[in-house]
């Protein structure tokens, strides 16, 4: 378990090197700096065995964050109470000599961590073959590469036996064939109970492995909770004009025609300008009925009807299908689909037709709705608006059933056998 409590973090910022030496010369009579508030006031908790993400834009607190849970700085106000054995791997490099080889580093991390000599041992052939550095392990980790590098360090931490595993940006470094292995030891860890807190830019990475997540902005926590959830308001930031989190407007909710029980979980998400409002969004089967439950290859519309408040010159409408795990599955809009837009009118309202072939696997699905600009700004997006399910008899792996045929044909006949 871990529990911040109101932690803040403030760095003095120094236009010039010598009012350092000014101010703790004498101290108290002028103040030569300002203050930097890389984390303000943040509380969480991250309970036993849960993965929890940590994402948000560069400089918004996160690694900062990460370091004084693991104790590398010390906060300037609040606390951090962490229940078990911390294994890290905040920066790359932190921790290894460079002068000495991998297998050397490997030994004195695993015990600075809190292993017995006698533990590393039985370890060292387990952290190797995961590291798969091969015989640079006994090379020294200055010759390393960076992918090199942050192998070792990560396969180091996990095999230490943590209660609580601590990764900052760790995959972004190493190749698909070690991000892969890493997401099998996350899953094999939350079995055992280990709790994990990681920072990704991955944002479909974050919904895969997270059971929560929080989204830091400005040394903040502007959300928190399902990962799907703060993801689809960290995305709604980036789509914004300004890039900032601002007041989103208060724009009218969708049509009451539409029928209640397709209508998603309430806290998804919803983001835009407001120069036009989704009025009805509907998922209809070939006969135009609304349906909720699709057969897989069944052809299927989604009409949406979007009132423009205000004159755009290229109105533009979009659609999202995500899985239940929040994984984008496919999405379109009319500017792909070559629908050539005209100049709209304040007070016009329009509907929009998407007619596909549902080639989905088995399973529940959300659907995401939105009228933007050409630009990709976006005026009413409307995440994960509708729920739906897909029924499948076959059992495909995938995002999608492609309703492959087979066939097969003999390319050679086999020789006779000679005899001997």
């Amino acid at each position: 378990m871990i529990e911040v409590q109101n932690v803040s973090k403030v760095y003095p910022l120094y236009e010039k090197p010598i009012h350092r030496l000014v101010e703790a010369v004498a101290p108290g009579r002028r103040r030569l700096h300002r203050d930097f508030h890389a984390l303000r006031r943040v509380s969480l908790r991250v309970e036993r065995g849960e993965v929890a993400a940590f994402i948000g834009p560069n400089g918004s607190g996160k690694s900062t964050l990460l370091q004084i849970i693991c104790g590398v700085i010390p906060p300037t106000e609040g606390r951090v109470v962490a229940e078990g054995r911390i294994a890290s791997l905040l920066e790359l490099g932190a921790g290894f000599n460079p002068e000495l080889t991998g297998a050397e580093n490997v030994r004195i991390n695993a015990e600075v961590m809190g292993l017995s000599r006698a533990g590393v041992e039985r370890a060292f052939p387990h952290i190797a073959a995961f590291a798969g550095v091969g015989d640079f392990l006994y090379r020294p980790v200055k010759e390393y590469s960076s992918g090199m590098y942050v192998r070792l360090a990560f396969a180091t931490a996990i095999h230490v036996e943590p209660d609580i595993l601590v990764v900052d940006e760790a995959l972004a470094v190493g190749d698909a064939v070690f991000a892969n292995r890493c997401i099998r030891k996350f899953e094999e860890f939350r079995k055992q109970g280990v709790t994990i807190l990681f920072v990704s830019h991955d944002l479909a990475l974050v919904k895969q492995l997270a059971n929560r997540a929080w989204f830091l902005y400005q040394g903040e926590v502007l959300a928190e909770g399902g990962p799907s959830d703060v993801v689809n308001r960290y995305v709604g930031m980036v789509l914004a004009p300004d890039g900032g989190p601002g007041a989103l407007p208060e724009v009218a909710e969708v049509d009451p025609r539409m029928d209640a029980s397709t209508l998603a979980d309430t806290h998804s998400h919803r983001h835009g300008d407001g120069a036009s409002v989704i009025r009805m969004a509907e998922l209809r089967n070939a006969l135009g009925v609304p349906v909720r439950v699709v057969e897989a290859g069944e052809l299927v519309q989604v009409t949406v009807e979007v009132e423009y408040l205000c004159a755009v010159d290229a109105p533009m409408v979009g659609i999202l299908l995500r899985n239940r795990n929040g994984l984008d599955v496919f999405g379109t809009n009319t500017l792909v689909e070559g629908l050539v837009p005209r100049p709209v009118a304040a007070g016009e309202r329009l509907r929009f037709g998407f007619r596909f072939a549902c080639r989905l696997p088995r399973n529940e699905y959300t659907l995401t709705v939105a009228s933007q600009y050409a630009d990709g700004h976006s005026q009413d997006w409307r995440d994960d608006l509708l729920r739906f399910s897909v029924a499948n008899t076959r059992e495909v792996a995938g995002l999608v059933d492609l309703e492959v045929s087979v066939n097969q044909e003999a390319v050679s006949a086999p020789q006779a056998l000679r005899p001997a």
